[in-house]
């Protein structure tokens, strides 16, 4: 975390500047992170389109669009995403360098007033949102599930991921669902942001080069008038090991089935363990170089894809892959031959350095964008130690052969999903 300077502001919300002087931009990112809840998804979902499309000041998006252009064509856009068993909706303003935009020395101060505007004094109607304005974005949300479930890899990975954690929070989706999204109301929603702003633990972030202490202050001053209370602690339930194995066959009108396997690893943030599984999943199916690409799919030709990816903050993995259903029990039995020869240390030490090689340039990526940085950032939320890029390729590429092996064989089976045709039933 060299030159990185992280503040404490208020109870419950942190300040990171990370100064970076390669890109003509600079981005502000401001993320609320609450646990996940059946309840409150759909009303946190809502709210990462509503506050980003208007404001007190600038109630119509054209009003909106017209400012960013005065301000040096920046940008203002949103996310939604599970972080762990926690909800993570991101506000992020781009902007120019107040260096390069020699019209206007205050580029970015400006811009991060701006964006105080919009999740501050969002376009209300009293004590509610405006009806108009939540009835448009309850019908982009509903259009966000719909396409999900169309796309039929998207849907099957979240399929597996309910069934494998229906009695956890990490089954949760943070969009909710279309039932509960139609239930929405201007009341509801704006309890929801009110009830962010007060307890939820919020991550201010700078990314790029701008004089931070005016931005420090503008979110202080904004939060001078907020109740901060009840502040959420955070938990993700950690299941070691699985203790039978799963199987769930669904169908609709696809041509090629969709098998996802869901597995345990034990291992989770923050393991000291996590880089060995990170270099293991690699080696595995997280590369075109992986055991799972290159003898499941290219080889034995039982796939037309075939990947896995290990999610380090629920210690989970999810094997993808599409089949032709006469495939699909070989390619399932072809998939765990492959991790049983990771397990028995069936692979040599030139595609353990390959691997390593793959996830550092990989990492490296990372530093080449101001969004990836952020989100590489972000995800270290939890952690107590804020490890950068480099860091992090330093101790992926000290794992040892036997750190390999030894993370693979605790890994253990959970989930079968598949996804198949109507005439197969």
């Amino acid at each position: 975390m060299n030159n990185i300077i992280r503040e404490n502001l208020l109870e419950g919300i942190n300040f990171t500047y990370i100064p970076q002087d390669k890109f003509k931009t600079t981005l502000i990112s401001f993320s609320m992170i609450t646990p996940l809840s059946k309840e409150d998804a759909p009303k946190n979902a809502i709210l990462s389109g509503l506050l980003t499309h208007s404001c007190k000041k600038l109630p119509l998006l054209s009003d909106v669009s017209i400012k960013l252009e005065e301000l040096y064509g920046s940008s203002i856009y949103s996310s939604n995403s599970r972080l762990g068993e926690s909800q993570v909706i991101t506000i992020t303003a781009k902007g120019l360098n107040s260096k390069f935009a020699y019209e206007n020395s205050n580029n970015i101060l400006e811009l991060s007033e701006l964006l105080c505007e919009m999740i501050f004094e969002p376009d209300l109607d009293g004590e509610m949102f405006k009806n108009e304005n939540i009835n448009q974005e309850k019908r982009e949300l509903i259009e966000s599930i719909n396409s999900e479930m169309n796309d039929k890899k998207l849907y099957s990975r979240k399929r597996c991921i309910e069934v494998m954690c229906e009695n956890e929070k990490f089954g949760i989706d943070p969009q909710g669902s279309i039932e509960a999204v139609k239930l929405l109301d201007s009341e509801n929603v704006y309890k929801a942001w009110k009830k962010l702003l007060s307890s939820s633990i919020i991550e201010i972030m700078v990314i790029g080069l701008a004089a931070y202490e005016p931005i420090i202050s503008e979110f202080k001053r904004r939060f001078s008038n907020i109740e901060r209370k009840n502040i959420v602690s955070f938990k993700t339930e950690i299941i070691k090991k699985a203790e039978n194995i799963k199987t769930i066959k669904e169908a609709r009108d696809v041509t090629q089935c969709k098998l996802v396997m869901g597995l345990r690893t034990e291992i989770s943030e923050p393991d000291e363990d996590v880089y060995a599984m990170i270099v293991m999943n690699t080696l595995f199916g997280g590369s075109a170089q992986s055991k799972l690409f290159l003898n499941v799919r290219e080889k034995l030709s039982l796939c037309y894809y075939c990947s896995s990816k290990y999610n380090k903050h629920k210690g989970i993995m999810l094997i993808e892959s599409g089949v032709e259903s006469k495939n699909t029990e070989k390619a399932k039995e072809e998939i765990l031959s492959q991790l049983k020869e990771i397990k028995i240390g069936n692979f040599t030490d030139a595609e353990l350095e390959e691997t390593k090689l793959y996830l550092s340039q990989a990492i490296k990526a990372t530093k080449d964008s101001l969004t990836s940085l952020s989100d590489w950032y972000i995800a270290q939320v939890f952690s107590e130690e804020k490890e950068s890029p480099d860091e992090v390729i330093k101790k992926i590429n000290e794992v040892s052969r036997e750190k390999v092996i030894g993370v693979a064989n605790k890994i253990t089976l959970d989930t079968v999903y598949l996804l198949h045709g109507k005439e197969e039933e």
